[in-house]
């Protein structure tokens, strides 16, 4: 929370996929004085920030939760596993995650 208190998802949470859906139901239980409408256009907007800067080659750095890169990585040969034949696997730009180590602890716990 704003105030530095960890928080957690509640049970009918765990054991599925985290949605966007959820995010904004999070966002709006959590807060008030937001509607529905309003806490998913902050959770859009958070989104959008986020691919802003990955798309800028910037990294993201999200204290207590990761670290979100651009990778370049450079063409390179790679083998058809069907026929064996070498082929070319373009150059490209590749998103990478590393967790924090507090993310990594409370995984562990």
């Amino acid at each position: 929370m704003a105030d530095g208190t960890p928080t957690t998802f509640s049970s009918e949470v765990v054991g599925k996929t985290l949605t966007k859906a959820d995010f904004v139901e999070s966002v709006y239980s959590r807060i008030g004085g937001l509607s529905r409408r309003d806490a998913a256009e902050v959770v859009d907007l958070l989104f959008e920030s986020v691919k802003e800067t990955l798309a800028r080659g910037e990294a993201v750095k999200i204290s207590g939760f990761g670290n979100f890169e651009v990778r370049d990585k450079k063409a390179r040969v790679g083998r058809n596993p069907q026929t064996g034949r070498d082929i070319e696997i373009s150059a490209r730009r590749v998103l990478t995650f590393k967790a924090s180590q507090v993310l990594k602890d409370q995984l562990n716990e």
